[in-house]
């Protein structure tokens, strides 16, 4: 699946208050994965935004299999490392809160531009205008959302993440 297109400008999108509506009475912060729940629910809060989709990033390998696997990766090589994509889309108010909130989004990938990215995918806009991804990915995967890394390199993405939500949430 292809993740990323490029970001698009603000356009004017007068089902916006309805559409925030109709998603935040559907949040379930309960199906949020657990370490940016909070996250989640802070950019519920701006009336500038709504989220359409998250993940908190997950890493698998041969010590730790499960898909939805939420712990460090363990410092010492465990070999290749599955990493399924971290990544927060928000759909963006065309107004003054939400252009400095997309700018803000817009620079949030010089934590590390190798590794996060900023955009507008396709299917996102196609549903709701004004949408927007940062995702924590290694470029040359930017498109798909899962990766075979090696472990070191998995342990450097891993920081970039934890600081890419670290950064999302001092925004809020």
């Amino acid at each position: 699946m292809k993740t990323l297109a490029p970001p698009r400008r603000l356009v004017d999108n007068s089902q916006y208050k309805r559409d925030r509506d109709l998603m935040l009475a559907s949040l379930d912060l309960g199906t949020i994965d657990a370490p940016i729940r909070e996250l989640v629910a802070g950019f519920a809060r701006l009336s500038c935004c709504f989220t359409l989709q998250s993940c908190f990033g997950h890493f698998v390998h041969a010590l730790q299999q499960q898909p939805d696997n939420l712990e460090p990766l363990p410092a010492h090589d465990v070999g290749a490392v599955k990493y399924r994509i971290a990544y927060l889309a928000l759909c963006v108010e065309n107004s003054i809160e939400g252009r400095r909130l997309r700018a803000a989004l817009e620079a949030i990938p010089t934590i590390d531009p190798e590794y996060v990215q900023f955009g507008s995918p396709e299917w996102f806009w196609d549903r709701h205008v004004n949408s927007y991804a940062l995702q924590v990915q290694p470029t040359r995967f930017m498109d798909e959302d899962v990766a075979i890394i090696e472990h070191g390199e998995a342990l450097h993405v891993e920081q970039v993440r934890d600081l890419f939500f670290e950064q999302l949430g001092a925004l809020i």
